[in-house]
């Protein structure tokens, strides 16, 4: 099984399944006011049913190479967030890179983390050329992951996004693959 630790705290990133949609359920009733404030994961997903078809669909991804989905664990065991590639475009050189976490996953710098881990395979391992990072304006954390990642933001989508009723603007945000080298330590 593929699982890749995410720094000294223990918390380790490995992909998220359809057999796992019991433990996805859970996560995202314990976040699912959080996680929805800015993205449609919440809406989504709200039964065994529903996310087990949600996960499918990215292993049907995976299958396809044209997504991935990958958990993040704690190192007690709970799922308490993810980062996904929503679309990939292997011919073109391009994926749209995305997160969400749980309130109790707040502050300890692990999506940043794990961002860094599956861009660092898109570029490396599968020639990805340019990353995106398409964020509602208002969701600031998502920004500054995206400033942390080394991403340039590239524009403003006004009103592109329907939420709740209400229109938000979209902003993208992207990397491509020879500055994320460049920024790379070492």
């Amino acid at each position: 099984m593929f699982e890749r630790a995410l720094g000294e705290d223990g918390a380790v990133l490995r992909p998220l399944e359809p057999w796992r949609a019991e433990e996805f359920v859970a996560h995202m009733d314990r976040g699912r006011e959080f996680v929805g404030r800015h993205i449609g994961l919440a809406d989504a997903v709200r039964d065994v049913a529903s996310g087990r078809a949600f996960l499918q669909s990215y292993a049907e991804k995976a299958a396809s190479d044209t997504g991935r989905i990958y958990g993040i664990w704690t190192a007690e065991g709970t799922l308490v967030g993810g980062v996904l590639f929503r679309t990939m475009d292997i011919a073109q050189g391009t994926a749209e890179a995305g997160c969400w976490l749980e309130p109790a996953a707040v502050g300890r710098g692990l999506v940043t983390r794990a961002a860094r881990v599956i861009i660092d395979w898109a570029v490396e391992e599968r020639g990805v050329h340019r990353v995106e990072w398409l964020v509602a304006a208002a969701n600031e954390p998502s920004i500054a992951v995206a400033r942390r990642l080394g991403m340039v933001r590239d524009g403003v989508l006004r009103e592109s996004y329907a939420r709740g009723g209400v229109r938000h603007d979209m902003e993208v945000w992207s990397v491509l693959a020879p500055e994320w080298r460049a920024a790379r330590p070492g």
